[in-house]
């Protein structure tokens, strides 16, 4: 054949029979969904997006509540706690007040208006103490208590219940319940 024929046949339109059009058409349909297969694929995959974003968000909305739970949690207790450290600080001037009122002699003229001094400045900051909720623990005669108390010795003494405080060495303190510094004592044990 020469290149002349080979240009008229691929010129000239080649018929296919009604048989190879119908199974074109049918390979042809076979490989592509129809409109409705391929609407019905796309109302499923978004039917999956919808409930995976509701999930989602009510998990995002859970964590934001948590979130904000928490840290109005944590301005409670700053507000509340704040004044630990202070009042930490300020325990040792109590202590001193205290320790100055017991080495003058109560019955001593000339001191009386020291110890009046002393006792009104210590009146004062338990008063202090007392209005930022910063509470005093003085345990004596009390059973012992190892969350309040720290036990400095055991001493055996007749008459007395074991386990009982029987002196406060250096009294404790809390702050909103929450122990600053425990009791130091001395505690009963069996003779």
């Amino acid at each position: 054949m020469s290149e002349q024929e080979k240009d008229q046949k691929a010129a000239e339109p080649q018929v296919e029979t009604v048989e190879e059009q119908q199974a074109a058409q049918a390979e042809a349909e076979a490989a592509e969904p129809t409109a409705e297969e391929a609407l019905a694929e796309l109302e499923a995959e978004l039917a999956k997006v919808k409930k995976a974003l509701g999930e989602a968000d009510i998990r995002a909305q859970a964590e934001v509540q948590n979130v904000r739970k928490r840290a109005e949690r944590d301005v409670q207790h700053a507000h509340k706690f704040a004044l630990e450290k202070f009042a930490g600080d300020l325990l040792s001037v109590a202590d001193n007040l205290e320790r100055g009122l017991a080495a003058l002699d109560a019955q001593d003229e000339a001191l009386k208006p020291a110890r009046e001094g002393i006792e009104l400045t210590l009146k004062s900051l338990l008063d202090v103490f007392g209005k930022y909720n910063l509470e005093q623990i003085n345990p004596s005669d009390e059973p012992f208590n190892p969350e309040l108390h720290e036990a400095m010795t055991m001493v055996p003494v007749p008459n007395v219940d074991p386990n009982t405080v029987i002196e406060v060495l250096e009294k404790g303190y809390q702050l909103n319940g929450r122990l600053i510094r425990p009791a130091r004592v001395v505690v009963s044990k069996a003779p």
